[in-house]
């Protein structure tokens, strides 16, 4: 580098990543982005080489759902920059932090159709909490700040930045811009973080009068770091909390005012007290039809308090009575803070034992439950994530792919600690599992990482277990191997008289031992009950590869309970051998 000061777009793109804590960046070099990563050589950054680009995306959201801070994917331009799209669509719908980076072609060649050329910013456009295209060298440095305070601020999302050939090649003088100058450059963007005060009053009267309440968790108190002061907000007024899909952990499993997941494959406990509450505390979930079910038809008694940090979620699905925009965790300490007064000042809170004992009710009637395999049966995948956690170290990540497998673990592991549990959410994105495994493993190195997948999934993005292998990344893979696409199964099975149309996938083809050895890995095959225990033993003891546990499945096993799609969460559907004590849901 000459004495001028100055430097390449290329070196003040890796310097800018380097001044942001970037410890690692999930890539895979290309034509348009190559001059990006030369000054790469020289930085104190960790390049994993993915084997796909929307393994780097994944692996960028896992590292983010672990660390809470954001993950980095850096690709080439055209097919690279739209095989991250999925990622971040996927990291835009659960408000994980991201920032991608894509080359571009040229600027004189920008709308020509040259080589690998993709309007990036337009294709990611809808998928993006913001994004942009670089024009000048000198712009390098802002773009990155900018990013990275988009994606970590307000409400979390991914943040895509579009810098072509020429821009990284081109030179500038460094400057790293003050935050002062980041907020001037961004106007329009001013996230709210304390709640009203006069609402957060209000809500703490309602808290107070209501004789039925629920506390609804969802990811937003994950992003908003808010684990503690939802345990003392629920321990304070003795209400018992739901924890959503993506909230999993945020609130302990085995707190006795834990109630567990709600919605279309929730618990029964946790489902049917929300529909008969007179309150739903909302805080930082958006009433996702999964949960909600018909909306029509959903919580129809309850009043809604709704604590959301992005205020378009307000009345989007369902009107409030209390709505604060805000941050999670300071309007959840204001709204302690608020009770603690009330409570003070002589007020006293509506009795709700006589709601409590019915809900635990619930849950002795309706605990989650599965038919037990006779001897020789096949092996029953509850039973198998049953002992994967038992056996599971102490802090344990279990990353999931999407389906029946991702309900199962959710509703059968037990989430004692937050940032514990990676999966794909709002998106539903098949495949999601192994990188972003390897991306929370990356995160958290000094944790176990179990990822739970199934074999519709793990025939989508295996080759990261490539990637895991030479990083040096060991990853555990939970394969639940029923030979058939399970969920798309159970739906055709309940919903269209059994016509299976398309979603048996083989019983030989692939080899998943033999694939997973390829790839480095050890790899066990466990067909029978008893063989169960023993290969986790063995799984856990490796630490110094991945290994791959394949569970070979009944097929016939199915996700209860169920609210079938566009039904009222009343018409839930309860596992056969519960289906008498059904009257004691109405």
């Amino acid at each position: 580098m000459s004495n001028t000061n100055k430097i390449t777009g290329a070196q003040a793109l890796i310097r800018a990543l380097e001044h942001e804590q970037v410890d690692t960046v999930f890539g895979l070099p290309g034509g348009c982005i190559l001059p990006a990563y030369d000054p790469l050589l020289e930085s104190s950054i960790r390049h994993v080489l993915v084997r796909h680009e929307q393994g780097a995306g994944h692996m960028a959201e896992g590292y983010a759902h672990v660390t809470g801070r954001p993950g980095v994917a850096m690709v080439t331009s055209g097919p690279a920059a739209t095989n991250l799209v999925t990622p971040l669509m996927d990291a835009y719908m659960d408000s994980i932090p991201m920032v991608g980076i894509t080359g571009q072609v040229g600027t004189a060649a920008i709308g020509s159709d040259a080589f690998q050329e993709c309007d990036t910013v337009g294709i990611t456009r809808s998928c993006t909490k913001h994004n942009e295209l670089v024009m000048t060298a000198d712009d390098l440095p802002l773009a990155v700040r900018q990013a990275f305070h988009i994606a970590t601020t307000g409400r979390p999302g991914p943040v895509l930045i579009d810098v072509p050939k020429d821009v990284l090649q081109n030179e500038m003088t460094w400057h790293w811009p003050s935050d002062d100058e980041v907020a001037d450059s961004l106007p329009g963007y001013r996230p709210t973080s304390k709640g009203h005060p006069r609402m957060i009053k209000e809500a703490a009267r309602l808290i107070l009068d209501a004789e039925r309440p629920v506390i609804y968790a969802g990811g937003g108190m994950l992003k908003a770091r808010a684990a503690e002061v939802l345990r003392e907000l629920a321990e304070l007024t003795g209400i018992q909390v739901v924890t959503t899909l993506m909230a999993r952990g945020v609130f302990p499993d085995d707190h006795p005012l834990c109630l567990g997941m709600p919605g279309m494959h929730g618990t029964i406990a946790a489902t049917t007290a929300m529909q008969k509450s007179d309150l739903l505390i909302a805080l930082g979930a958006r009433f996702d039809d999964r949960i909600t079910g018909r909306v029509n038809g959903f919580a129809p008694d309850a009043k809604i308090i709704h604590v959301d940090i992005d205020p378009a979620e307000q009345g989007k699905v369902r009107r409030p009575d209390v709505p604060i925009v805000g941050d999670c965790r300071l309007v959840t300490e204001e709204l302690v803070a608020a009770v603690r007064d009330l409570l003070a000042g002589g007020t006293t809170q509506a009795d709700i034992s006589a709601w409590k004992s019915r809900v635990s009710g619930w849950q002795e009637i309706f605990p989650l439950t599965y038919d037990d395999a006779e001897a020789g049966a096949a092996l029953k995948p509850q039973y198998c994530l049953e002992k994967l956690r038992d056996a599971a170290p102490e802090g344990t990540i279990v990353a999931s792919g999407v389906g029946q497998h991702q309900m199962w673990a959710s509703l059968h592991w037990k989430f004692n600690e937050p940032y514990t549990w990676v999966n794909s959410g709002g998106l539903g994105t098949m495949g999601f599992a192994i990188p972003a495994a390897i991306g929370a493993k990356v995160g958290r190195p000094d944790k176990t990482v179990w990822a739970v997948d199934g074999d519709g999934c793990f025939q989508m993005t295996a080759q990261e277990l490539v990637t895991a292998t030479v990083e040096r990344i060991p990853v555990k893979i939970a394969l639940l191997n029923n030979s058939y696409l399970g969920m798309v199964r159970q739906w055709q099975e309940m919903f269209y008289d059994e016509r299976y149309s398309e979603v048996y996938l083989s019983t030989e083809t692939p080899d998943y031992v033999k694939w997973a050895e390829s790839m480095g890995c050890v790899a066990i095959r466990v067909e029978s009950p008893e063989e169960v225990e023993p290969a986790i033993e063995k799984a856990n003891s490796i630490n110094d590869r991945s290994v791959v546990v394949e569970f070979r499945t009944d097929s016939n096993e199915k996700v209860f309970p169920m609210v079938p799609a566009g039904a009222s969460n009343d018409d839930v559907i309860v596992h056969p051998s519960q289906q008498e004590h059904r009257h004691h849901l109405t």
